[in-house]
């Protein structure tokens, strides 16, 4: 089944960024940039999190005008990190998402899979 399969990226990628997959990057923005305690981040990114449900729009489609209604400090640039591709490159640590990680498990697995069948 696996040896054949095609993925469809794009189809993949959309998938990825519907619902609110990207949530916690708010958080560690407002943790790293505005040097807001953890606790107090999650409380604001829930709510903003809550608003775009409420609104029905994707996090990426709020606008920092309503973003700014529950956090005056918000700038622009917490929309860099909302994409799901960033947020994916930016887990870096072991075991992350990030796309050398990625790589590197899958090139460990496959010399391990292959090793097996000799």
């Amino acid at each position: 089944m696996v040896r054949d399969m095609q993925p469809d990226a794009a189809r993949m990628k959309a998938a990825a960024g519907m619902g609110y997959a990207t949530e916690t990057d708010p958080a560690d923005w407002l943790v790293r940039t505005l040097k807001m305690p953890y606790r107090e981040a999650h409380h604001v990114t829930g709510r903003i999190v809550a608003k775009a449900a409420q609104a029905d729009l994707p996090l990426h489609k709020l606008s920092l005008a309503e973003m700014r209604k529950i956090e005056p400090r918000i700038t622009q640039a917490v929309f860099g990190v909302l994409p799901v591709d960033r947020s994916v490159a930016s887990r870096t640590s072991y075991g992350g998402t990030a796309p050398n990680n990625v790589r590197a498990q899958a090139k460990k697995w496959l010399k391990k899979l292959a090793s097996e069948r000799s």
